[in-house]
């Protein structure tokens, strides 16, 4: 067996087996870990912070406003 045809078979078999488990595996982790909620809340509302007027300099900067 040539090294391409050993390699593809190996590629649509174990490989796609074991790269849907690490997603399984790491969606899981994601959703079900405990404290991430509100990490994940506050990522979700960065387009809402400043509904009502342009960020200032220093709050686009990272640092936090006065």
């Amino acid at each position: 067996m040539e090294t391409y045809s050993l390699l593809r078979q190996f590629a649509d078999s174990w490989m796609l087996l074991s790269l849907f488990t690490f997603f399984v595996v790491m969606a899981a982790w994601v959703f079900f870990r405990p404290g991430s909620s509100k990490t994940y809340e506050d990522v979700a509302n960065i387009p809402f912070r400043h509904e009502d007027k342009p960020a200032s300099i220093k709050t686009a900067a990272g640092k936090k406003e006065a």
